[in-house]
């Protein structure tokens, strides 16, 4: 199976549909209010109106309800949900029940070895997990890496995505690495936050294609 690659803190339509042009299957919408990449349900659309059926567009939420998830999903044309804050299991498989067409991915700030123990508890309730650096302050986008050497023996009962500080610069030795399902990018491939840098998303699919078997 192909490589998934997300790149994600969307916030132009422009960007967003040369990005899935590019080769991006999947764009990430941040749907914090907070976070410098914060966009409406309404930019959201103006994004997702542009983007092939084959690309998914998924919108990234920190300790929201299931009503907001929900409205945001329909209002901005979602096809998945990530939860980025203190989400429970039960919280998934409740969010489940609502949006049962709907790609959940759950996403863990993996500080040691030990938060990667509590990853099981996920994989019956969501699709994907996403595993990001810890920050004590921020929720994503911080460029700060993982410990690749801990995740080498990481399996999941799910399919995951691997993020956190990836660049073009770094990606060919993170997957030496690390062999996730995707991987995930937003603060690598940016001139400010939201503001994507095309050149470098080129640089990072030219990358890609030099470590496919």
């Amino acid at each position: 199976m192909a490589m998934r690659v997300k790149i994600c803190g969307i916030t132009k339509p422009d960007q967003g549909k040369a990005i899935a042009s590019i080769g991006a299957n999947a764009l990430g919408f941040i749907c914090v209010p907070a976070s410098p990449r914060y966009v409406t349900s309404g930019q959201i659309l103006a994004v997702t109106e542009l983007i092939p059926d084959n690309v998914g567009c998924i919108g990234v939420f920190a300790n929201s309800t299931i009503a907001q998830i929900n409205q945001i999903v329909a209002e901005g044309g979602l096809t998945g949900v990530q939860l980025h804050g203190d989400e429970s299991p039960d919280f998934c498989a409740q969010l489940r029940q609502v949006l049962p067409k709907v790609e959940i991915i759950k996403a863990l700030r993996v500080k040691n070895s030990q938060a990667l123990k509590e990853v099981d508890i996920y994989t019956s309730y969501v699709d994907t997990l996403l595993l990001d650096a810890y920050h004590p302050q921020q929720l994503g986008g911080t460029g700060k890496t993982l410990d690749w050497d801990t995740l080498q023996e990481f399996k999941p009962k799910c399919a995951w995505l691997l993020a956190g500080g990836l660049t073009p610069n770094n990606i060919v030795e993170a997957l030496s690495q690390v062999k996730p399902n995707g991987i995930d990018l937003s603060s690598g491939v940016e001139r400010n936050p939201g503001d994507k840098d095309l050149d470098k998303v080129s640089q990072l699919f030219e990358q890609l294609k030099s470590i496919k078997n």
